[in-house]
């Protein structure tokens, strides 16, 4: 990872990068890394009535501020959930663009098995997009019904803390599953398990530029 600094995390809603590999954005940024995070939706949609629509993204710009993102690096698009088929071509541009302002050398996107529908969109169009690049997809395991464990980063329990950290501030989510407490720390170290270490998180290679 040496050669790599510059790096573009892609969420296809506020707070999926976080969920997937937010321990390594901890990582990356306290090793001096250059971390950039697009989220293509706030999922205003979906918020729970007692929030304000926009309250995702308050709630993304705090996560990403405690995994160590500066809020200059950090872009939330206005994509409505569960319909980012329809602005296929859209999002390609997107990207196209952000290949161009950034030219990072490293790109973070849902796995190729993940069956929600938007997440297919973001990466498949962040392959289309990026495909001179490393690629890199995390892991949502609620969304996979298989997932090739290709790549490891090993993270401290300083990262794991501050991924459930960053994710407390989602308190229009809490309800969901898969931000509880033993759920988080459990598949960290399954997969570190898997490598012999306290903690990792797991990521499918798409493409490794050398």
């Amino acid at each position: 990872m040496g050669a790599i600094q510059k790096i573009l995390i892609l969420a296809p809603h506020t707070d999926d990068g976080e969920l997937g590999c937010g321990a390594t954005i901890h990582k990356w940024a306290r090793e001096g890394k250059e971390v950039h995070y697009v989220a293509f939706s706030a999922a205003e949609e979906s918020v729970p009535s007692s929030f304000p629509k926009d309250e995702l993204r308050r709630e993304a710009l705090q996560s990403t501020m405690t995994l160590g993102i500066p809020a200059t690096n950090v872009e939330i698009l206005k994509y409505p959930v569960r319909k980012f088929t329809e602005y296929r071509q859209n999002i390609l541009e997107d990207l196209i663009q952000k290949r161009k302002d950034l030219q990072p050398d490293l790109i973070l996107l849902p796995s190729l098995h993940d069956i929600h529908q938007d997440h297919q969109v973001v990466t498949m169009e962040g392959i289309r997009a990026f495909k001179l690049s490393s690629i890199l997809a995390y892991e949502l395991p609620w969304n996979t019904l298989t997932y090739d464990h290709t790549c490891y980063s090993i993270v401290d329990e300083k990262d794991l803390d501050k991924k459930y950290e960053a994710l407390q501030h989602y308190k229009t989510q809490q309800h969901r599953a898969y931000f509880d407490k033993q759920f988080i720390y459990g598949l960290a170290k399954t997969r570190g398990t898997q490598y012999s270490v306290p903690y990792a998180e797991c990521f499918e290679v798409i493409r490794w530029v050398v």
